[in-house]
């Protein structure tokens, strides 16, 4: 399996647990000039951005550790133009990442979802 086939299985499994934990999903892979954004969803009445993050080796730290400065920036960047594009949403928001680490075989080892994972600001 690529890394876009690891990718996009982390995705579906991450649609899936969300909704299992009271996340109502809006889009997914939502791009604009800026990016894109793996997962918008709802939850009572806070919109949330999603980023997943899915690794099948633990050589280079767990999943949410690999999100970087730059990528931190960017997801803040990409929630502010999906909100001025979408005014009639919730302004109230928030970033989460869910971290799915799976075995060799894609069995799922660990998943969890990280509220508020990034900072408006940091």
């Amino acid at each position: 399996m690529t890394r876009r086939e690891t990718g996009a299985l982390g995705e579906r499994i991450a649609c899936d647990f969300l909704g299992k934990n009271g996340y109502e999903i809006l889009e997914k892979n939502y791009r604009c000039p800026e990016g894109e954004i793996d997962i918008i969803a709802k939850r009572e009445d806070t919109l949330v951005f999603v980023e997943v993050r899915t690794k099948k080796s633990r050589q280079f730290g767990s999943p949410e550790e690999s999100i970087t400065p730059i990528k931190r920036e960017k997801l803040r960047t990409l929630a502010q133009y999906y909100l001025q594009e979408h005014e009639n949403l919730p302004q109230d928001w928030r970033i989460d990442v869910v971290a799915i680490q799976m075995e060799k075989n894609y069995r799922i080892e660990r998943i969890e979802i990280i509220e508020n994972a990034v900072d408006e600001e940091d």
